[in-house]
């Protein structure tokens, strides 16, 4: 048996603002709605992962959502232009990754990160 994918659900009251912040921050599509609930996604496939931590790095609370982008420089840029909450700046971790935490309209704390080059 495989997982095909894994898939975090937001919970929200405001679907539209939370539905518009992922799609213009990650240039996601909708491809299922319900009206209840609204599915976005990227054509691609992608590896399903679970996160279990205990702190998000660095002193940093636990995410609920990370996000790996190709180029999260242009990723906080646009973030910051939209006006989205950043809650913890763009970083370079000891790690190997660089990557910013922000909210979006639900409240829910996202990491958005690319690996660093070796």
């Amino acid at each position: 048996m495989t997982v095909r994918r894994i898939v975090p659900n937001i919970a929200t009251g405001s679907i539209a603002a939370v539905r518009d912040f992922y799609a213009a921050l990650f240039d996601l599509a909708v491809v299922m709605d319900h009206g209840w609930i609204v599915t976005l996604a990227e054509d691609g496939a992608a590896m399903p992962q679970i996160g279990i931590a205990s702190e998000g790095g660095s002193g940093t609370p636990v995410p609920a959502l990370s996000i790996e982008v190709d180029d999260v420089d242009a990723r906080y840029a646009r973030a910051v232009a939209m006006g989205a909450p950043i809650a913890y700046p763009i970083t370079d971790e000891p790690w190997g990754v660089r990557r910013f935490f922000v909210r979006d309209p639900a409240g829910t704390l996202v990491n958005v990160l690319a690996h660093r080059p070796a």
